[in-house]
């Protein structure tokens, strides 16, 4: 899984609105576009998700996996896989936030392994798609929150 694709999105809101939103696995159904269900199996020692199973159904693709998230303060969270899927059989995974010129720079990165043939061009195409719906939820839900 060298290949990572990546993307970015700003935000106006501080880091801790953003990763408060990242944070909040529960709620993923109402936002990131594919995942359908979403529960934390278990936490940290600061109470935030550390292995979050979560249930993908996005067109032809339906699964259940399990990521384990590594926490860097507000500034990034990483997540690799847990627990594979039937189709899932390797993901990796990074938000990380930093300050930029309007906002919170929020940028994205993803790399997913499945266990059926697919050429890397359409994966990559596939995972581009997954990150810019997701940036773009994640820009709706945090200002939603920040408006309300």
């Amino acid at each position: 899984m060298a290949d990572r694709t990546s993307s970015s999105i700003t935000i106006n809101a501080a880091k801790s609105k953003i990763m408060g939103v990242i944070a909040d696995y529960a709620a993923y159904p109402q936002w990131a576009d594919g995942i359908s269900a979403a529960e934390v199996v278990s936490s940290d020692a600061q109470g935030r998700p550390e292995v979050v199973r979560m249930t993908l159904a996005s067109g032809p693709i339906k699964d259940t996996y399990s990521v384990r998230c590594h926490w860097s303060g507000e500034d990034e969270l990483r997540w690799d896989l847990a627990e594979p899927g039937t189709v899932v059989s390797g993901l990796s995974g990074r938000y990380a936030l930093g300050e930029g010129v309007n906002g919170t720079e929020v940028r994205y990165e993803l790399a997913v392994d499945v266990k059926i043939p697919m050429i890397g061009m359409i994966r990559r195409k596939a995972e581009k798609v997954i990150i810019d719906s997701a940036l773009k939820g994640l820009k709706r839900r945090v200002e939603v929150a920040a408006a309300g």
